[in-house]
C-alpha cells in the first residue's frame, strides 16, 4: 500500500487531524504537571521525569508516522483515531502509573507504541523504508515485555523495568535500531520532512505553554483572597510564559525550521535537534508551569527545595535544553543562555542557604527578569554552513 507514503518533493502541511490528535496530550501534559505538583520531591520528581519521557515519546514517534506516512490516508486516520484513545488512556492513568494503575498506564503506552508500529510495517511493507518500519516494530515489541513485566511485579521492579524499557527505546534510533543479522537503519534513509517535523515540535512547545497559561489562569481563579503579592506573582507567571515563547519562537524556530529544510541528511538532525534535543524544553516548561503554581498559591510564604527546584529549575531546564537545541542545528552554544543558566543556579542556591530572605515571589522576578534578558538578547542565529552530526 505505498499510497500511504506521503509524496516528496514539497512541503509537507500540518493537517486537521494532526491537530485533533495533540489534543489528547494537553490532557497529558496537564496530568504530568498535577502530579508533580503533588508529589513535591525526590521520588514524586523521578516519577514525573520517567511519565514524561514515556509520553513524549509516544507523541513523538506519532510526528515521525505522520511525516512518513499521509494522516489524510483511511489506514492512518484510523489508526490516529486508535492512538488517541490509547493516549487519552494513557493520560488518565499518570497519577496512580506507580501504584492502581501502573498496568493500565503500560497497557495503553504499549499499545500506542506496538500498535501503530504494527499498522505501519504491514502497510508500507512494500516501500523504501520497509525495513526500517520492522525494526521499529522488533525494538518496541521488545521494550513492551519490559513494560507489561514492570507492571504486573510493581514496587522497585516495577520502576528498574520502565527505565529498562525507555532505556531501550530511547537508544534504539541512535544506533539505527541496530539488531544481529539484520541492517541497521542510518539517517540518511530517514526521508523525512524537516519543515513538517520542526511545525510538529513547535505546536507542542505551545501545548506546553499552553498548559503553563490554564494553571496560572487557574491558580488565580481559585484563590479565596487575591492580595497585591498573589496578583503581582500571577503577572510575573504569565510574562515568564511570555519570555519562554519569545526565546523559543522569536527567530531560533524558524532559522532552525529553514535548516532541517534544506540538510542533506534531514533525519539525522530530526534525530538530534527535534527528537532528542526538545526534551529539557518541553520538561522545562512544565516544571516553570509547577513553579508558577506555587507562586501564585504562596507568594511572600516560606521557601523550599521543591519551589526553588520548580520556580527556577524549570527556566534552568528550559534554557539548557534551548542552548543544546541551537547546537545541535547551528553548531555552537549561545553564550548568553549559559550566562543566564548560571545566574539562575546561583540565585538557588542562595535561596536554599537562606530561604527567608528570597520568597516565591522574589525568585519568580529573578525568573523572568533573567528569561526576558535572553529574549531581548536574542538575534537570529547566522547561517554556519553544514549543521554537525548530531
Amino acid at each position: 500500500m505505498a499510497t500511504i507514503l506521503r509524496p516528496r518533493g514539497h512541503g509537507a502541511k500540518v493537517v486537521p487531524i494532526e491537530l485533533f490528535f495533540d489534543l489528547v496530550y494537553v490532557f497529558a501534559i496537564t496530568q504530568l504537571s498535577h502530579l508533580l505538583l503533588g508529589h513535591i520531591g525526590l521520588a514524586g520528581a523521578a516519577q514525573t521525569l520517567l511519565l514524561t519521557l514515556a509520553v513524549w515519546w509516544a507523541w513523538m514517534y506519532a510526528t515521525w508516522t505522520t511525516n512518513y506516512c499521509d494522516p489524510d490516508h483511511p489506514a492512518m486516520r484510523l489508526t490516529l483515531a486508535g492512538m488517541m484513545l490509547a493516549g487519552l488512556a494513557m493520560a488518565a492513568a499518570v497519577p496512580q502509573a506507580f501504584g492502581a494503575r501502573a498496568l493500565w498506564f503500560a497497557a495503553a503506552y504499549v499499545t500506542l507504541q506496538v500498535g501503530r508500529s504494527a499498522v505501519v510495517a504491514i502497510a508500507a511493507r512494500n516501500t523504501p523504508n520497509g525495513h526500517l518500519f520492522r525494526l521499529i516494530l522488533i525494538w518496541h515489541a521488545a521494550a513492551a515485555l519490559l513494560w507489561i513485566g514492570g507492571a504486573l511485579a510493581g514496587g522497585p521492579v516495577q520502576a528498574a523495568a520502565w527505565v529498562t524499557a525507555l532505556a531501550v527505546e530511547y537508544a534504539a534510533p541512535w544506533h539505527g535500531y541496530r539488531l544481529p543479522s539484520l541492517r541497521r537503519s542510518s539517517t540518511a534513509e530517514w526521508v523525512i520532512d524537516g519543515g513538517h517535523m520542526a511545525e510538529r515540535c513547535q505546536l507542542f512547545v505551545i501545548l506546553a505553554l499552553g498548559e503553563s497559561i490554564l494553571i496560572t489562569g487557574l491558580t488565580l481563579a481559585g484563590g479565596d483572597h487575591l492580595s497585591a503579592a498573589t496578583v503581582a506573582a500571577f503577572a510575573v507567571a504569565f510574562l515568564t510564559s511570555m519570555a519562554m515563547w519569545w526565546v523559543y519562537f522569536d527567530k531560533a524556530a524558524e532559522a532552525a525550521a529553514e535548516k532541517i529544510a534544506a540538510s542533506t541528511d534531514p533525519g539525522r538532525l530530526g534525530r538530534s535537534a527535534y527528537t532528542y534535543g526538545h526534551i529539557p524544553i518541553v520538561a522545562g516548561i512544565i516544571v516553570t508551569a509547577v513553579g508558577d503554581e506555587l507562586a501564585i498559591a504562596h507568594p511572600l510564604g516560606a521557601t523550599t527545595a521543591g519551589t526553588v527546584l520548580t520556580v527556577l529549575g524549570g527556566p534552568v531546564l528550559f534554557l539548557a535544553g534551548h542552548a543544546a537545541f541551537h547546537r545541535a542545528v547551528f553548531g555552537d552554544l549561545p553564550p548568553d543562555k549559559i550566562t543566564a543558566i548560571a545566574i539562575l543556579v546561583a540565585t538557588g542556591l542562595a535561596a536554599l542557604l537562606a530561604p527567608s530572605l528570597l520568597p516565591p515571589l522574589a525568585l519568580a522576578i529573578t525568573a523572568v527578569l533573567v528569561v526576558g534578558a535572553v529574549a531581548l538578547r536574542d538575534r537570529r542565529p547566522p547561517d554556519r554552513g553544514a549543521v554537525k552530526p548530531g
